[in-house]
């Protein structure tokens, strides 16, 4: 029998500009699908609809050929086409695994029954999953949908960030996967498009470490196979040791493309903070690909300096 055609996929929403951080994420994730023979998908994730720049789509595919990388597959935006997670839906309904909810979110807050670890999740307490499963019924207008979890570990084994165990249930409990616009929720998305589009090596920011095990719950709940193997990335901080944002100033990949600033010298940078060089050399994407070595990447975060910023508009 064949091996299995691993793939990964370059996946940007298109809610904002693509910075540094988005850049050494997407890079290194390049290089490790080229060192390894990967296919790569390039999907833009637009189903935040309304967070999405419509702007934003088409600077995302520039901004990543300008850093010269490349993909093998075109999957389009996710908006084109809903059957998939319809499909979805429909298969968690007839399981008795999902609900409506039509609950607020200060309803949720003010159901807490203690402080939450991160202050941007919530743990859902359940209060509008049913009893009885069987009376519920498709049409739910202003609703949003949830899906039942258990109260028990979830683990996998990450490549990079090694064993992980998350309890959903105790962390966010029934979560949301389709908003009460009516469209599919992020977790489901990104498991019904990672399936069918026969991604295998997710690699992305280590902040979704715990996400990664819901996305594992409803590849079971959905029965889809083969499970992904997961690449959680430390991400780049600014200096207040914060995850970087506006707050750091302008890091746009956009703003050092218009200040004059060559890809070349972002990748050296990003090879600096990849354990690819000691000290900022200007790099070609291929020159990194050849020397990126992700046994040597560190696995703490990386700090956006302004000797940093500095290097990159010093033209």
């Amino acid at each position: 029998m064949p091996s299995l055609q691993r793939t990964t996929r370059l996946a940007p929403s298109p809610t904002g500009a693509l910075h540094l951080g988005n850049a050494r994420t997407f890079l290194i994730n390049w290089a490790l699908a080229r060192q390894n023979n990967w296919q790569i998908v390039l999907r833009i994730e637009d189903l935040d609809s309304p967070r999405v720049k419509p702007w934003a789509k088409q600077q995302a595919v520039d901004d990543l050929q300008w850093l010269q990388m490349d993909w093998d597959t075109n999957a389009g935006l996710q908006l084109d086409d809903l059957t998939p997670y319809k499909q979805a839906m429909s298969m968690l309904r007839e399981k008795h695994l999902i609900y409506p909810c039509r609950c607020t979110r200060k309803e949720v807050v003010e159901a807490q029954s203690a402080p939450h670890i991160d202050d941007h999740e919530l743990c859902y307490p359940g209060t509008c999953r049913p009893v009885d499963f069987s009376t519920i019924c498709e049409d739910q207008p202003d609703a949003a949908w949830r899906v039942v979890t258990q109260d028990q570990p979830i683990s996998y084994t990450d490549a990079f960030a090694g064993e992980q165990s998350h309890n959903v249930s105790q962390q966010v409990g029934n979560f949301v996967i389709a908003t009460k616009a009516g469209l599919p929720a992020y977790q489901l998305a990104v498991v019904v498009d990672d399936a069918r589009q026969g991604v295998t090596d997710i690699v992305r920011g280590d902040d979704l470490l715990r996400s990664a095990s819901r996305q594992l719950w409803l590849y079971q709940c959905l029965e889809l196979t083969p499970l992904p193997t997961y690449w959680h990335l430390p991400l780049v901080l600014g200096p207040d040791g914060r995850r970087l944002a506006k707050r750091h100033g302008d890091t746009r990949l956009s703003y050092y493309r218009e200040m004059g600033t060559s890809a070349e010298k972002i990748i050296g940078l990003i090879a600096t903070w990849s354990g690819v060089h000691s000290t900022r050399v200007p790099m070609s994407a291929m020159e990194f690909k050849e020397r990126f070595d992700i046994t040597k990447l560190s696995h703490d975060p990386v700090t956006f300096t302004d000797e940093d910023d500095q290097w990159l508009t010093n033209n």
